[in-house]
């Protein structure tokens, strides 16, 4: 069966080729980035820069796309490794911590930008220069049992989370998982039909709401 003819079918030829050009820098190679980068590389977007100077630990493996012989490495390099490795899609991979120093020269005007960052910082930062700059951007962020996937407009940036971050629990990639399939659907419906909606879910009643 030719998966790429019942694709042009069932969403049209136009939008496959949206997906493939357009380019995607992805804030953060963990919980959220790197699994919603393997997501769409396998649906058929193929221009990602990641960005995160972060390594494995061996605790990431619970939530995050990484396995043992990854423990170590810089999240970037492996990220790029299994997805090429998965769907032969390139990742240009930055091992830099974003700052304002270098927030202008890697968050470039003409790409969508999606915020997985784990901190109100990094987060605060991506935000207000997607919004000086006009730049479209989808912050995609957990919180205890609940997920939010919200554009850049009206997004509020979180105060820091005490204690340990919600992506370090293995029974988290539930809710991970959950964020990344609405994110991945919000993106394709925003290229498709240029509808940016925001979404909130809840895992306690396992609730998907527009907001």
């Amino acid at each position: 069966m030719n998966t790429l003819i019942h694709e042009e079918k069932f969403r049209g030829k136009t939008l496959l080729q949206k997906m493939a050009e357009q380019d995607f820098i992805v804030c953060g190679a963990g919980a959220i980035g790197s699994n919603l980068i393997e997501t769409m590389a396998r649906q058929g977007f193929k221009k990602f820069t990641v960005i995160d100077f972060d390594r494995i630990d061996d605790h990431n493996r619970n939530t995050q796309i990484y396995g043992r012989r990854d423990i170590g490495q810089l999240k970037v390099n492996a990220l790029k490794s299994r997805i090429y490795d998965l769907m032969g899609v390139t990742v240009e991979a930055v091992s830099k911590k974003l700052e304002a120093s270098n927030v202008k020269k890697l968050l470039a005007a003409g790409s969508i930008v999606i915020d997985g960052f784990d901190n109100s910082e990094s987060r605060r930062l991506v935000t207000d220069h997607c919004l000086l700059n006009k730049i479209d951007c989808l912050h995609v962020g957990l919180y205890k049992d609940c997920a939010e996937i919200h554009w850049n407009e009206g997004y509020r940036v979180p105060d820091p989370v005490k204690g340990l971050d919600v992506c370090e629990y293995p029974l988290a990639r539930n809710i991970i998982l959950m964020a990344v399939t609405v994110a991945a659907e919000v993106i394709i419906r925003y290229l498709e039909k240029r509808v940016a909606k925001n979404y909130v879910i809840t895992l306690g009643d396992m609730k998907i709401s527009s907001i």
